[in-house]
């Protein structure tokens, strides 16, 4: 009976010591949540008090996010498309036209001609002495050359052109010849146009706004 107990007593002895060799010793540490970053990444800290990310995320996967990163730069450092100065000047700046001390509404022609004559203009107004010729216009000097690009035209009432280079023609008539087109007038009905422009000789007034 003595020789039973003394074998139980091995046993448990046994067993004690065996549970003992697993449990942890003081002097590891154990690991804390805060020692852990998301995702399961532990993180350790560096000499500079930095931490640095150890797991499962390869190079790869930080490549990935660099480049998408970059690209992102990238295209906010696109510059934007010119712009034109000349069609800028185009929209900003209008001819105004006045008929003796009438105002009236013209749609220029976008050509290098009616550019030359606000550049003209861009250095004062300028009032031209007009004459009624042939019972269809009024024509008047410049005094002096624009460039120009005549062609052969049937001109309608309200229709203003450059002749020969430096006269102005406005038309409350229709006459067919070489001209080039620099606008028309676009809030006179040919009646209107023809007691406006056809009563006499007239000063028209050209200025830049």
């Amino acid at each position: 009976m003595k020789k039973i107990r003394l074998a139980v007593i091995s046993m448990c002895l046994i067993s004690v010591l065996a549970g003992c060799g697993n449990l942890p010793s003081k002097e590891e540490p154990q690991q804390s949540i805060a020692d852990t970053g998301p995702q399961g990444l532990s993180t350790e800290s560096d000499s500079t008090g930095q931490a640095e990310v150890s797991g499962s995320m390869e190079t790869g996967e930080f490549m990935s996010v660099q480049e998408n990163m970059e690209q992102i730069q990238n295209e906010q450092m696109i510059p934007s498309e010119p712009v034109d100065e000349n069609s800028l000047e185009t929209e900003e700046m209008n001819i105004w036209m006045k008929v003796d001390d009438e105002a009236v509404a013209v749609e220029w022609e976008e050509n290098d001609s009616v550019r030359a004559l606000m550049e003209l203009l861009r250095e004062q107004p300028i009032s031209i002495q007009m004459s009624m010729y042939g019972g269809f216009e009024q024509v008047g000097s410049l005094g002096t050359s624009l460039q120009r690009s005549d062609e052969q035209t049937t001109t309608q009432a309200g229709d203003i052109v450059l002749y020969s280079g430096s006269q102005i023609v406005v038309f409350y008539g229709s006459n067919s010849w070489a001209y080039t087109r620099l606008g028309r007038i676009t809030d006179k009905s040919t009646e209107e146009l023809a007691e406006l422009l056809g009563s006499g000789d007239v000063t028209i007034t050209l200025e830049l706004k």
